[in-house]
């Protein structure tokens, strides 16, 4: 019998830490998006202040009166618009598509052409808005398609220089 002899092997070698080397990995970017984030919330900023000074500035001048309209009627010209004043006695007339008849302020007069149906309140010598515009920017002629009503006596006391309704006599 012959005898062989096993040899141990080796001990494994220990693992190591190094990285084998290869392609250089590119420097670390520096992060834009807070840059980015930032620039895109001042655009948002910005642009919900000037809706709300646009809002505000067109809310606070609620409608014009005949005078006002009439006096800035070229500005205007068929522009929509809310109108106020009073309705002339004997000028309502209902047409097939909703009525017609004047409103008043002073000495001014607007003839207005509304379609649609008119509130129940609606009647002569009432203060009144009409929502509409003008047929040219040198007319008389307002067409509107809706017509408010004021129906309470907290308007007058809070703006005695506007609309004036008077019992007897003409409304305007």
């Amino acid at each position: 019998m012959s005898g062989t002899t096993t040899e141990p092997s080796p001990p494994p070698n220990p693992p190591t830490t190094e990285v084998p080397p290869g392609p250089a990995l590119p420097p670390p970017r520096r992060r834009r998006t807070s840059r980015r984030v930032l620039a895109v919330f001042a655009l948002l900023l910005v642009a919900f202040v000037f809706l709300l000074v646009e809002g505000l500035g067109s809310s606070l001048n609620y409608f014009d009166t005949v005078d006002q309209a009439l006096a800035h009627r070229q500005t205007l010209g068929t522009t929509t618009f809310r109108l106020e004043g009073t309705v002339v006695s004997g000028t309502i007339r209902a047409t097939a598509t909703g009525s017609d008849f004047s409103i008043c302020q002073g000495p001014h007069v607007v003839h207005v052409a509304n379609t649609g149906s008119p509130p129940d309140l609606f009647q002569a010598r009432i203060p009144v808005v009409v929502v509409g515009h003008f047929t040219s920017d040198t007319s008389n002629d307002f067409v509107s398609n809706s017509i408010l009503v004021k129906h309470s006596a907290t308007y007058s006391d809070q703006h005695p220089n506007r609309v004036k309704v008077r019992a007897t006599g003409p409304a305007c």
